[in-house]
């Protein structure tokens, strides 16, 4: 008699969807956030022209950032260093003093910095003293891109990464869960292994990329002691060496086991699992989740969607490996895959929950899900998941109608075999061996049609690289959030040659190209708005050399100033100026930068 079964848990890919649902309300709904630094102001402003020389250079980013193996630093019209080479970072605050010798000249002002999420940030503006020709920004250029092989080389880095996490945590973890046999497999010793090695080596690998990452220098500096030295005292990099120690301690407590061919014992699996844990949480620790709001929440979220990779993953691994190559035992495929389609399961549910998290909190807003690179590549995944889930399901459905796993029921309702009764109090050793027999059988017959279950593993598999291909170069993406445009509303200090004299008010909506709405609120050095005799704004992007372009002003009460309909011809990094006229004989200047998508 055919054994009876549950009715069948609702698919991954409903809930999926259903959760899709919420990923869609709540970028719909969420706020704009800080992610990936940009710079919003600097002093000397862009293009201002200064009747003596500042004492530094000052600029401000949207978020933290550190220098590391990056610069900042400022040049003269010859491209000569004029600053003392003490940058400091306070936040995301940038300072960089300059000699007190400095004559009336243009001054090329360079920086690349590494914001909070690992990522580097680069740019040029100048300013000038005296009767000094302003420098084209255009003359950094060539230092402010990253190397085409380093580039291609950290998310190659990132994939092996992901992979061998995936081998060496979670075949372990589908042993632990019911399929002890599976240690004295050499295959899954040696892929384990193998997982924890690369795991731990394109940790390493990755430390070193980073210095010429954050310095935008080549593949031949990886090993230079100043990039190496600035990359092990950022939070990047004592993540990357931490993991690579850790992946190395799991496979040293595991080896005896392996080479056993049998259970690890209770205090190694304490041991191990306390490493392993480890080893996610700092593999999470790096990149966007860093970065923004909540950082807590989103390193837990990271946290469970990469231990939840692994053990899904890894398990596929495990069984193609193991289990559904020809010859295997019936009676190990009768052991793994009840484990594993339970392991699976709760995955699935992880895996989607936190990406949906993850991915309200990097979109920001449906416009930038279908507008950047980093919304293209997410909805790319997801198309793939999707694909992952149906194989998933194919293989589900074939383990519950051969192997009679099906979904437990609640306990005031589940019907229990009688033969499992008996089986369970030890009354009838008769009846239970039938019942072990009748399991052989399932076991014997589900062998047979074992091609069918690899090659829907096989998809999973397949499906599943491609997916941790997409997540590598994900990861190195500008989160979606930073790539659209944003509303800049900010407060610069008014300069005029006796120094500061009151602040300006800058609020520009959405910072987009084409119309925009501009706002400037002029207050005196008591905080009280002020009018002046007269002020000017223009627009400039000195890297496209457009500009500068005049703003038209419309005065919208004391001290209030609006350019309503203020155009943005192209997408770029634009300088707003402002020119305020206290009087006959004192003017003062303000600059802020528009980044504009």
């Amino acid at each position: 008699m055919t054994p009876r079964t549950a009715p069948a848990r609702p698919r991954p890919a409903l809930l999926l969807l259903f959760l899709a649902g919420w990923l869609l309300a709540g970028v719909a709904t969420a706020g704009p956030a800080a992610a990936h630094a940009e710079l919003v102001a600097t002093d000397p402003g862009e293009g201002a022209r200064l009747e003596a020389a500042p004492e530094r250079v000052t600029l401000t980013f949207t978020e933290g950032v550190g220098l590391g193996a990056g610069y900042a630093r400022v040049l003269d019209s010859a491209g000569d260093r004029v600053d003392t080479g003490t940058a400091t970072v306070e936040g995301g605050t940038v300072v960089i003093p300059l000699r007190g010798d400095l004559e009336d000249d243009g001054y090329l002002v360079t920086y690349r910095v590494v914001s909070a999420d690992s990522h580097p940030v680069s740019g040029a503006w100048s300013f000038a003293v005296g009767d000094g020709e302003l420098v084209p920004a255009g003359a950094a250029a060539a230092g402010g891109d990253t190397d085409p092989v380093v580039a291609a080389a950290l998310p190659l880095t990132r994939w092996l990464g992901f992979a061998g996490l995936a081998l060496g945590l979670g075949i372990p973890v589908l042993l632990l869960a019911g399929w002890p046999a599976g240690w004295a497999s050499p295959r899954l010793r040696a892929l384990a292994t193998a997982g924890l090695a690369v795991t731990a080596g394109s940790a390493l690998l990755a430390l070193l990329l980073q210095g010429p990452y954050a310095a935008g220098s080549g593949p031949g500096s990886v090993l230079d002691p100043a990039l190496l030295r600035a990359t092990l005292a950022s939070q990047t990099g004592s993540a990357l060496l931490v993991r690579a120690v850790l992946a190395a301690a799991v496979l040293v407590v595991l080896r005896p086991a392996w080479q056993a061919g049998r259970s690890p014992e209770r205090p190694q699996v304490v041991v191990a699992g306390v490493l392993a844990g480890a080893l996610v949480l700092a593999t999470a620790a790096v990149g966007h989740p860093v970065a923004g709001p909540w950082p807590v929440l989103a390193v837990a979220a990271a946290a469970v969607h990469v231990a939840a990779m692994a053990v899904w993953l890894g398990g596929l691994a495990a069984l193609v490996a193991g289990v559904l190559r020809a010859g295997a035992p019936a009676a190990d495929l009768a052991a793994a895959l009840p484990p594993f389609s339970r392991l699976a399961s709760a995955s699935v549910t992880a895996l989607v929950v936190t990406g949906v998290v993850q991915a309200v909190r990097e979109v920001g807003s449906p416009a930038a899900l279908v507008s950047t690179t980093y919304g293209w590549l997410l909805l790319a995944k997801v198309a793939l998941v999707l694909l992952l889930l149906a194989a998933a399901g194919v293989s589900r459905v074939w383990v519950q109608q051969h192997l009679g796993v099906a979904r437990p029921r609640p306990a005031g309702r589940r019907r229990v075999p009688a033969q499992a009764v008996a089986a369970t109090a030890g009354a009838d050793p008769a009846v239970t061996s039938a019942a072990e027999a009748r399991a052989g059988q399932l076991a014997e017959a589900a062998v047979a049609e074992r091609p069918a279950l690899r090659r829907s593993v096989l998809v999973e598999l397949g499906v599943a690289v491609v997916v941790l291909a997409v997540t590598s170069v994900l990861v190195g993406t500008p989160p979606a959030r930073s790539a659209v445009a944003q509303p800049v509303d900010v407060t610069l200090p008014v300069k005029t040659s006796a120094g500061a004299a009151g602040s300006l008010q800058v609020s520009v909506d959405p910072a987009a190209v084409g119309p925009n709405t501009l706002h400037l609120y002029l207050f005196d050095e008591a905080g009280r708005l002020t009018q002046p005799a007269g002020i000017r704004v223009t627009l400039a992007e000195p890297a496209q050399e457009i500009g500068p372009l005049e703003v038209d002003l419309a005065p919208a009460g004391p001290g209030h100033y609006v350019g309503d309909g203020m155009t943005v011809p192209g997408a770029g990094t634009w300088t707003l100026a402002v020119t305020v006229r206290f009087d006959e004989f004192t003017a003062g200047t303000a600059t802020t930068t528009l980044p504009v998508r």
